[in-house]
C-alpha cells in the first residue's frame, strides 16, 4: 500500500467517523472509520519509515579515469583473434 492508499484510507476513516449518520444493523460505522483511519496511520508510518531508508545518497563527484587500451606487441595477424 503506497501513501495515497493510506491517505485515502484515512480520508474514508474520518468520513465514516465524523461526517455520517447512517445506522446499519450489527456494523458500527463509527468504529469502522476509527479502524480504518488506525491502519491508515500505520501504513503512512510504515511507509514512511521504509521510503526514510530506501533514500539513496549520491557520493561527492569524483574524477572519471580513463585507462588506456591493451596493446599487444605482436600484431602478426593472429594474435587479434583472427587466423589460428
Amino acid at each position: 500500500m503506497g501513501l495515497g492508499g493510506c491517505i485515502i484510507l484515512i480520508a474514508v476513516g474520518a468520513i465514516l467517523t465524523f461526517a455520517t449518520d447512517w445506522h446499519m444493523s450489527g456494523v458500527n460505522l463509527d468504529l469502522v472509520g476509527v479502524i480504518f483511519m488506525a491502519v491508515g496511520l500505520i501504513g503512512l508510518a510504515t511507509f514512511s519509515g521504509i521510503a526514510r531508508r530506501r533514500r539513496v545518497v549520491m557520493p561527492p563527484a569524483t574524477p572519471v579515469v580513463e585507462e588506456e587500451p591493451h596493446h599487444h606487441a605482436r600484431r602478426d595477424g593472429y594474435s587479434d583473434g583472427y587466423g589460428a
